[in-house]
């Protein structure tokens, strides 16, 4: 009976990248690192958007509740002077009617007011739980723009975390079309071998190289590739230019609202000081209720007008700031 041969061998081998895809694949691992970072820095941009938004829509909606409730003191005023000038007989019983039913009236919007900021105020904490709102805070004037649109486009557009991204994805994208170019080319392996065969008769080691062959497959995949580079230029450019009509609509915005709220400081003082002339001059029986009534009214509007021309002018500022990066200190651009 004849013996079966031992026979084997054994083989070591590792795939080579050309030296010019290394490159290639280390320039794609930084693009990468750099889109996610902007990624990160857009996604806080965002995060800042919503809380200034949120922010001013609590501070309009509590403001408003405090000048309808300083509108209750007055009008209750009011009717406490009406009633002492009917009981001494000076005026007529309709005239603390009136007083009442204005007062009255007034309670109901303030509860209306009230219900709307506590919502705001809802809304602000649901989302960003961690910021602390104050009891009470200042009422700043609004500042003016000092700077022209040129200077605020530049400063919206250098390092903007959106731009950055969509360049960064065509860059990246570009890399991978290089990258499948490259790979048309394929990478060779190459390995070592040893083989023992006729029962250990024969023994061979031998070092050798492989190269796989490139057929269409690896063309058509590159031309893909290279359309989707072109894809995500147009991406970029498109976004460049909807970002530069967007800073011009930020920095319209914000003058436009500084010289509303001017306007409407300006007719809400004089309106203010024509309603306390009138309301003096009901308590010198001088001018009727109703015209006081009507005077508070007036009042009244141009107060809460003025009040959201206020917080629509710091509100615009404070959103052109922010576009800017010139707001708060962690919204910053990751490095080029």
């Amino acid at each position: 009976m004849d013996t079966p041969l031992k026979e084997w061998d054994v083989a070591l081998e590792r795939p080579l990248r050309l030296f010019n895809k290394v490159g290639i694949d280390e320039n794609i691992g930084a693009t990468g690192v750099a889109h996610a970072e902007y990624a990160l820095g857009d996604a806080r941009h965002e995060a800042s958007r919503t809380l200034l938004k949120l922010w001013f829509n609590w501070q309009r909606e509590q403001s408003q509740s405090t000048l309808w409730q300083h509108q209750i003191t007055i009008l209750q005023q009011q009717s406490q002077m009406a009633e002492t000038r009917v009981k001494a007989g000076d005026a007529p019983k309709l005239e603390l009617n009136q007083a009442l039913a204005a007062s009255a009236q007034t309670g109901v919007s303030w509860h209306q007011a009230q219900m709307r900021a506590q919502l705001a105020k809802t809304e602000l904490m649901r989302q960003f739980p961690a910021v602390q709102l104050p009891d009470s805070f200042t009422i700043t004037a609004p500042q003016a723009i000092e700077q022209d649109f040129s200077y605020w486009k530049s400063r919206m557009l250098d390092d903007n975390h959106e731009l950055g991204m969509a360049q960064a994805q065509n860059h990246l994208q570009q890399l991978l079309a290089q990258r499948s170019r490259a790979d048309q080319v394929p990478d060779p392996t190459v390995g070592i071998r040893h083989a023992n065969e006729m029962g250990g008769n024969e023994k061979v080691t031998g070092v050798y190289i492989s190269v796989p062959l490139s057929f269409g497959q690896r063309g058509a995949m590159a031309e893909n590739l290279a359309q989707q580079a072109a894809m995500t230029a147009d991406q970029a450019a498109f976004v460049q230019r909807r970002l530069e009509n967007d800073s011009y609509a930020t920095h319209l915005q914000a003058v436009k609202t500084y010289e509303t709220w001017q306007q409407a400081h300006a007719a809400a003082t004089a309106i203010r000081s024509n309603a306390e002339l009138v309301a003096k001059a009901y308590r010198l029986g001088e001018s009727s209720l109703s015209d006081s009534l009507t005077a508070q009214r007036f009042a009244l509007e141009s107060s809460l007008s003025e009040s959201i021309a206020q917080r629509d002018a710091n509100e615009a500022r404070y959103r052109l700031l922010l576009d800017a990066h010139q707001l708060w200190v962690f919204d910053e651009a990751p490095a080029k």
